[in-house]
């Protein structure tokens, strides 16, 4: 079986895999303090702004987890899309540290930057404020569950809210590498300069664990690493971390891998428009999802791995097909070839 259900199914980047066998019996100082974190963190410092502060954690459930509850009292709330990640697919972890998700309507995957100012306006006007969950974060994902891009015009729409509203904007980057790769006019400066803090994912674009938490600057958060021990997530042997982060940021070797990704979606892209298999929604990212019949997706399951996303009706259902930095081609040309014989179904 050939697997296309997600973009973390291999392990290590071959040059993330060769760095940490050569370095794997230097001691070094534990916990986040070692030269090869500090040497990531300058090289995001260049990318993005020596004003930053980086931290680097284990996985994107216990990152968002701890973000979250870093920022927000136990009285506040972070907003949502309903198809976001922290309210659909992380059992409630944001909720178990005491923060409601406040889930608004999804466009795409996406907030709509005016239902946002609607929502928080309402509440901060609302004459039993203190008596309700209080707005104090907006969480976007960036590209979000459905491969979409926010705008720069959504980014500083969003921006401009929370400045009004004193709020923190919050960027899931679990996916970004493909982000950055698939709409070049986003940098990480514009990153930092349009939200309080994100982070770049390291498990999904060639590390084998791993993200980097970036703050806008240190005042964000400044004892956030008091969290991350009390939140379990300070990883001993931290320099595993710094390893991985040090090779996939040098040359932006995370956004290179992370275009092959897109090249092979675009060549899958390409098949199903040729065999007139309609997409649910047009993702510019390295997530598909064909609409097919169900003699076509018991084609597709016999010889592949992939996503059951949703049924449309009792005859069509969605799939979802993920590429990633590891997809190799021989694998896409045998689904290409299989997508083309789909029209004999």
């Amino acid at each position: 079986m050939l697997h296309f259900e997600c973009d973390y199914t291999q392990g290590f980047e071959p040059k993330v895999m060769e760095a940490l066998v050569k370095t794997n019996l230097e001691a070094t100082s534990g916990y986040g303090l070692d030269p090869y974190c500090q040497k990531a963190t300058e090289v995001l410092k260049q990318q993005a702004g020596e004003q930053i502060a980086v931290h680097y954690l284990v996985g994107g459930t216990q990152t968002n987890m701890i973000v979250i509850n870093s920022l927000l009292h136990s009285y506040q709330g972070v907003i949502s899309c309903e198809s976001g990640h922290i309210h659909t697919h992380e059992t409630g972890a944001v909720e178990y540290t005491g923060h409601k998700v406040l889930a608004l309507a999804a466009h795409h995957g996406k907030l709509d930057p005016s239902e946002v100012r609607q929502y928080v306006d309402t509440c901060i006007h609302d004459p039993q404020f203190e008596h309700i969950v209080q707005p104090k974060m907006v969480y976007i994902s960036q590209p979000t569950e459905l491969g979409t891009m926010y705008t720069t015009d959504e980014l500083v729409a969003l921006r401009q809210i929370c400045d009004d509203y004193d709020l923190y904007l919050f960027m899931d980057g679990a996916r970004l590498g493909y982000g950055l790769a698939a709409d070049t006019s986003l940098t990480l400066k514009d990153y930092v300069k349009y939200c309080d803090v994100f982070y770049i994912g390291l498990t999904k674009c060639g590390g084998g664990f791993g993200e980097a938490v970036v703050f806008k600057d240190e005042t964000v958060c400044p004892h956030f690493r008091s969290y991350m021990k009390q939140g379990g997530a300070m990883l001993a042997k931290g320099r595993l971390l710094g390893v991985q982060a040090l090779t996939l940021f040098e040359n932006n070797h995370y956004q290179h891998i992370c275009a092959h990704a897109l090249k092979m979606a675009d060549r899958i892209k390409n098949a199903l428009k040729q065999s007139n298999i309609p997409v649910l929604i047009d993702s510019p990212t390295n997530q598909i999802f064909p609409i097919v019949t169900t003699a076509q997706r018991e084609i597709i399951e016999s010889k592949y791995v992939v996503s059951r996303w949703s049924d449309l009706d009792a005859d069509r259902h969605v799939i979802r097909i993920v590429t990633s930095w590891g997809t190799r081609e021989a694998a896409v040309d045998a689904l290409v070839e299989t997508i083309h014989s789909l029209n004999e179904q």
